[in-house]
């Protein structure tokens, strides 16, 4: 698993201390594709180095789901599964509280006092992309995040379930 959970922690920080607009699990998922997609195209790599297939809804991180699913299931991981170790890196630098709805369960992310976002996490240029996606879309809903991905031609012409970056 080659997910940079440094960085995905520090995206996160770097949202809420922007005030992103009802910052849950998925709006993150689909914010840190439009990052990732961005940021590939304009300097030829990812930041978070998640892979991202598509679904009926939106983009969704392959890695990065699979951990969000685990925590918000409450699962028991194998001592020795690498999942735990992202997992807890991910706790290193944020709380995160379980809403279970009426048809799913949401997941609300929450700056722990100690932890601030550190900038240099990230290069210059993944700053100003991060800095560009998440001033552009940050009153989205995650509809209207997933209805922008859709306007996206790689988005459009990958098949279901099947890699888009």
């Amino acid at each position: 698993m080659n997910i940079d959970m440094t960085k995905v922690a520090n995206i996160i920080l770097y949202m809420l201390h922007k005030q992103v607009k009802q910052l849950n699990d998925k709006k993150i998922l689909i914010m840190l594709f439009l990052i990732d997609y961005n940021h590939l195209n304009f300097c030829g790599k990812k930041i978070t180095n998640d892979k991202y297939i598509k679904s009926a809804r939106y983009p969704e991180a392959v890695i990065l789901s699979e951990l969000f699913d685990i925590i918000a299931n409450s699962e028991d991981l194998e001592e020795d599964d690498e999942r735990i170790y992202l997992i807890q890196e991910l706790f290193d630098y944020l709380d995160i509280e379980i809403k279970e709805k009426e048809n799913f369960i949401e997941l609300n992310f929450i700056k722990l006092p100690d932890e601030d976002f550190d900038e240099s996490t990230f290069s210059k240029d993944e700053m100003k992309t991060i800095h560009k996606i998440v001033s552009l879309y940050k009153d989205f809903s995650s509809r209207n995040l997933a209805n922008e991905c859709f306007k996206i031609e790689d988005v459009r012409k990958t098949p279901k379930d099947e890699i888009i970056i």
